[in-house]
């Protein structure tokens, strides 16, 4: 049988080490040699001796789900084998943090990580607790982080001479270490005539990056599996 779908270019490939590697653009492959985490239902395929297991948030992981509609589950996986990871064709990415490092996430855009970092659920600091999706996910230790996101992610530095307005359902993440706060850009009597639909956005102050989606669409929730 013979077909370009046949080519290289899709074929899965030996492992060669253990970790985390980018299969193709909407897919990451995970080597696993004992334990790793990853979105509930984000596997598509796997070989070799692998176990999974759902993950407990918590009671704090859970209530913050609660009241926000955010959250990041997860399932361990555990054992010898490789596992293929996607969700809903996303484009995927690898990030490597090192010790010292903090990358602040929105949970949707959690796709897999190394058992080597750490993780939690923190309110992004000056957004109050009224904001649906202003709860993320800090990330910190040494190794690789697997994130997804709906198309090409725009990725702005920012400094203290240019901070950086975001939109709160198009921002994936930021350098922790960048103050945050609410900025409202209209009047309250523009609101009420119907506004621009840019009324009120995530102010970023610093020196880092910000991680933006091209979508402002409040993204579906994922599906728990």
């Amino acid at each position: 049988m013979k077909s370009e779908l046949f080519s290289e270019r899709h074929l899965a490939q030996p492992a060669t080490a253990a970790g985390m590697t980018e299969q193709n653009s909407k897919s990451l492959k995970y080597t696993v040699d004992g334990e790793m985490l990853a979105r509930q239902g984000a596997m598509i395929a796997y070989r070799g001796n692998l176990q999974f297991e759902r993950k407990s948030q918590g009671v704090g992981g859970m209530l913050k789900r609660a009241v926000t509609g955010e959250g990041l589950p997860l399932m361990t996986v555990r054992g010898q084998g490789e596992a293929w990871f996607a969700h809903e064709a996303q484009s995927c990415f690898i990030v490597d943090l090192e010790p010292g490092d903090a990358l602040t996430i929105n949970g949707r855009n959690v796709l897999c990580f190394d058992a080597s970092l750490s993780y939690e659920i923190k309110t992004v600091k000056g957004s109050g607790i009224s904001g649906g999706g202003l709860f993320n996910s800090v990330f910190t230790g040494h190794g690789r982080l697997g994130l997804m996101c709906e198309g090409e992610p725009l990725v702005i530095p920012v400094s203290p001479k240019a901070p950086v307005y975001v939109d709160t359902d198009a921002v994936v993440g930021w350098t922790a270490n960048l103050e945050t706060s609410l900025h409202r850009s209209q009047s309250i009597g523009s609101m009420l005539r119907g506004g621009s639909g840019e009324a009120v956005q995530l102010l970023l102050q610093g020196e880092g990056f910000v991680i933006v989606r091209p979508s402002e669409a409040a993204p579906a929730k994922p599906q728990q599996h």
